[in-house]
């Protein structure tokens, strides 16, 4: 049964938004993915990273086109990815990294602010006893 104009262009358009969901998701799994060094665990993170984007893009499709899937759908999912990590990846994956060094800041400042009165009042606690 051949699909209508309006549905092939919303194929197109989903699988274009697809990819591109799958590129940010793989920009922040590249940022989380930088803090092991243990060759197993990155191999785990890997599938299980596949796994995800799998469910993901499957899920998206089902609910935008009700999983109309075609070769057409992978190649311009590809595609997307593909003008996602030439043209926009560094821009997005430069942001996400300085939004992870501020927050981190952020809270190493926070916790210092909080357990430097704590370490006080434990001192005076434990010089009042003497």
């Amino acid at each position: 049964m051949p699909l209508g104009l309006n549905m092939q262009i919303n194929l197109v358009i989903y699988s274009l938004i697809g990819g591109v969901i799958t590129g940010i998701l793989f920009d922040v799994y590249r940022g989380v993915r930088g803090l092991n060094s243990i060759k197993i665990l990155t191999i785990i993170e890997d599938i299980l990273f596949c796994i995800l984007i799998a469910l993901v893009v499957f899920t998206f499709l089902l609910y935008t086109n009700y999983a109309f899937l075609t070769p057409y759908v992978y190649i311009f999912i590809i595609i997307a990815i593909l003008l996602y990590v030439k043209f926009i990846s560094k821009y997005f994956y430069d942001s996400e990294m300085e939004i992870s060094r501020l927050f981190y800041k952020t809270i190493r400042i926070l916790l210092k602010n909080i357990w430097y009165p704590l370490k006080i009042i434990a001192y005076k606690i434990t010089d009042w006893r003497k």
